[in-house]
């Protein structure tokens, strides 16, 4: 009697929706501690004030936000002080934004490792996503610094109350979000490079239909369910709701958030497995 031989795992060109598991991504866990470290040391390697730039780049954006849309165009932010409110939307759009095109290229910028070495395909993006969200908890981090200077140097009262348990609501399903659309686009990006291009004009495009830079009292109420469909605009006014104690959301509209980021996240993620290793002969 011969004895069948048993693999660990086996490489066929069947694909399908659910990929090999949780077990196989377990297996690679080392792989992906090292992208993400691969990732965050790229983004600052040759540079004069390397790892710096997390917090710099934020703070320049911060300044323009602030002479722009405050002191020139005039947009009221109520009660919070202007640069304390402008940067809770910077650093949760960062997050959001950065997850967003660095997962919708995934193809593109790894055709070569894909066509040579086998691995789970959505190891690449989950270790994009959580190197962005090391650069989040940084720039959240100056966040709360800012915040504590105003809570002692100003009249601004800085309280913790209820609703900071609502801060990894709004953190995770924003990722989700980010995380879910970028594995879409990347199945198309692959195929369609046109698409590259008209992301970074969407996305900038998205940013002025989310209050990043605006409060939802400052639009009139009959434009107002137009940035309400933006699933986004609760998250954001959730988090500001968390840290700021002030936001304009209802659960209703939380309820909105999170069926749209699991749904995209899961329909995403199924796309993705299914079409992962069939994009390897286009690209």
């Amino acid at each position: 009697m011969t004895n069948k031989a048993r693999w660990e795992w086996e490489i066929n060109n069947k694909t399908n929706f659910w990929g090999n598991g949780l077990k196989e991504l377990w297996l690679y866990r080392y792989l992906l501690a090292g992208l993400v470290r691969r990732h965050f040391l790229l983004n600052y390697q040759q540079t004069v004030l390397g790892p710096f730039w997390v917090l710099l780049q934020p703070v320049i954006t911060l300044i323009i936000y602030v002479v722009v849309f405050n002191k020139l165009v005039g947009i009221s932010t109520e009660t919070i002080p202007p640069v304390a409110f402008y940067a809770s939307g910077i650093v949760l759009w960062n997050f959001f934004s950065e997850s967003f095109t660095g997962t919708a290229t995934t193809f593109r910028d790894n055709a070569q490792i894909f066509s040579k070495v086998y691995f789970p395909r959505i190891i690449m993006p989950l270790s994009v996503i959580s190197t962005y969200f090391m650069r989040f908890s940084l720039q959240l981090l100056l966040f709360l610094l800012i915040l504590t200077y105003y809570h002692f140097f100003t009249t601004f009262e800085f309280r913790i109350t209820f609703w900071i348990l609502a801060l990894p609501i709004s953190v995770l399903f924003t990722g989700a979000i980010g995380l879910g659309m970028g594995l879409f686009f990347s199945v198309i990006t692959a195929k369609y490079r046109d698409f590259i291009n008209m992301i970074a004009v969407g996305v900038r495009l998205l940013m002025f239909i989310t209050p990043v830079i605006y409060p939802m009292i400052a639009i009139p109420e009959k434009a107002r369910w137009i940035i309400q469909l933006n699933p986004l605009t609760p998250l954001f006014e959730l988090f500001r709701l968390s840290l700021l104690n002030q936001g304009y959301v209802t659960p209703l509209q939380v309820a909105y958030s999170v069926t749209f980021s699991v749904l995209i996240l899961l329909g995403s993620v199924l796309l993705f497995n299914k079409k992962g290793d069939k994009l390897i002969d286009i690209i």
